[in-house]
């Protein structure tokens, strides 16, 4: 049964093999400077690569943002972002995993009643901005600098084709570990909280743990949509949907790209501008699409804008604000079909009840005032804990964090316990002179 329940991670990697090769190697294969198959070699090998070694980094803010509980539910949050990203896929856009399952995440905490984390999806929302932004400015810069050495180098014709082809395959392995370092945590993350795999030690020589399992199953999924369904989405990007590339752009275009994504998965890039006294990096998952559409744009704009096909661009950015929202629809509905139909837990429950004690503990830290009320009663979700909490006061969203994961209990058998004992212990006091 396990095994059933992971093969929607894989079919999700397998969706985003498909889609996101475009994305690193996709505009060295429209200009026709890398076969196909040679850049689908590369990008499957240091794919599966950079999800084993760095695939991590961005996995914390999707697990605040929806922290999944049960098998079948993280089962249902993939297979709903994967048929979404294999829609995108048929349609012939650039969707991008992050979107399809930050939009599948949404939908199981709306139906699971568990609170969304506004604070992540924020961050997570920001980069769907910054991100293409970011991009464009990166490509703009590097493609100014690079038509300057151009200028100054005059190199031979021959000289100049054999360095672009080079550098277009260089960019696109480097393209490739990012795409895995960045987005694996969407394709196999919501399965590292709940899965039973046991860290295994390689020849003596490596020590994989579970979660690095999980996304070493993903990569090589990912690997088998590169070979089997991505030649389509290749040709809408690379192969001149938004406009025409010259080579040296398309080494621009991929180059970009490929640093957005560092940006925002590396932690140690993070703590280097910690430890200089500047803000810290949200590491999150990006949107591959949007930064290599972002890029694509830049150049043009710095051409002017006359060569970008507008409308097409238009398109792809309309597939962005679906996207999510197709998302979380077809999860929810699928969600209740699962659970009422099926008869499939797609979540633990969990219960919320604050005692006097904890109220207490809590006290030094919290303005407890206006939570007599509470005491003693039990919640049957994090949603209805916090609709009454806001009933007493406005709370910062530390203090709120606090208070709630003070009350929060693991199950409802455990609520049930303890209800069991307060009700005794009530009883107990009745019964006292």
């Amino acid at each position: 049964m396990t095994s059933i329940f992971f093969s929607s991670g894989i079919f999700l990697g397998w969706s985003l093999g498909a889609n996101n090769m475009s994305n690193v190697f996709g505009t060295a294969v429209g200009t026709r400077m890398i076969r196909f198959r040679t850049a689908a070699v590369w990008c499957s090998a240091f794919v599966i690569l950079g999800s084993v070694v760095s695939g991590g980094g961005a996995s914390e803010t999707l697990g605040r943002l929806g922290s999944i509980n049960a098998l079948a539910g993280a089962f249902m949050v993939a297979l709903a972002s994967a048929v979404t990203m294999f829609v995108m896929t048929k349609a012939s856009y650039p969707a991008s995993t992050s979107q399809t399952i930050v939009g599948s995440i949404v939908g199981w905490n709306l139906f699971s009643g568990s609170l969304i984390d506004y604070g992540a999806l924020t961050r997570i929302l920001s980069t769907w901005v910054f991100c293409p932004v970011l991009a464009a400015l990166f490509s703009m810069l590097l493609y100014v600098l690079c038509r300057r050495l151009l200028r100054l180098t005059k190199p031979h014709m021959l000289t100049q084709d054999h360095l672009t082809r080079l550098g277009l395959l260089l960019a696109g392995i480097f393209g490739s570990y990012a795409l895995g370092a960045n987005n694996i945590s969407t394709v196999m993350g919501v399965f590292v909280p709940i899965s039973d795999f046991s860290p295994i030690n390689l020849f003596g020589l490596v020590t994989l743990s579970a979660a690095q399992q999980l996304f070493f199953l993903g990569g090589l999924a990912i690997a088998v949509g590169v070979f089997t369904y991505s030649k389509k989405v290749i040709m809408t990007v690379g192969g001149g949907g938004i406009m025409k590339l010259s080579p040296v752009a398309a080494f621009i275009v991929v180059v970009s790209h490929s640093l957005v994504l560092t940006i925002f998965s590396s932690q140690g890039l993070s703590d280097a501008f910690v430890s200089l006294g500047l803000p810290a990096i949200p590491l999150v998952p990006v949107s591959s699409s949007q930064a290599i559409v972002g890029a694509v744009v830049g150049i043009g704009l710095l051409k002017g804008g006359r060569a970008i096909r507008w409308r097409t661009v238009g398109a792809i950015c309309s597939s962005w604000a679906v996207t999510p929202v197709l998302a979380a629809g077809i999860c929810f509905v699928s969600l209740f079909f699962l659970q009422n139909v099926f008869m499939q837990q797609t979540y633990r429950p969990e219960r919320y009840r604050l005692t006097g004690a904890e109220a207490a503990r809590l006290a030094p830290e919290v303005d407890t005032a206006g939570l007599d009320g509470l005491l003693g009663r039990t919640f049957a979700n994090a949603r209805d804990f916090k609709d009454r909490l806001d009933r007493v006061r406005e709370y910062s969203e530390a203090d709120l964090r606090r208070i709630m994961e003070t009350a929060r209990l693991c199950d409802a058998s455990a609520a049930t316990a303890l209800q069991g004992a307060a009700d005794a212990e009530g009883a107990a006091r009745g019964a006292m002179p």
